[in-house]
């Protein structure tokens, strides 16, 4: 079996986007120092 599903608020993911968007950083960059799946703060950018 894979990994269990985490949940993150709505505050965790605004403020990675925040992160991601005033840093300038790529996502691939930003992922990977937040801990963050690429898919999941890729989805959380287009909402």
């Amino acid at each position: 079996m894979g990994k269990p599903r985490r949940k993150f608020s709505v505050e965790c993911k605004l403020e990675a986007v925040k992160l991601l968007t005033e840093q300038g950083d790529s996502v691939s960059q930003a992922y990977a120092s937040l801990g963050i799946g690429e898919t999941a703060l890729r989805r959380w950018i287009t909402s």
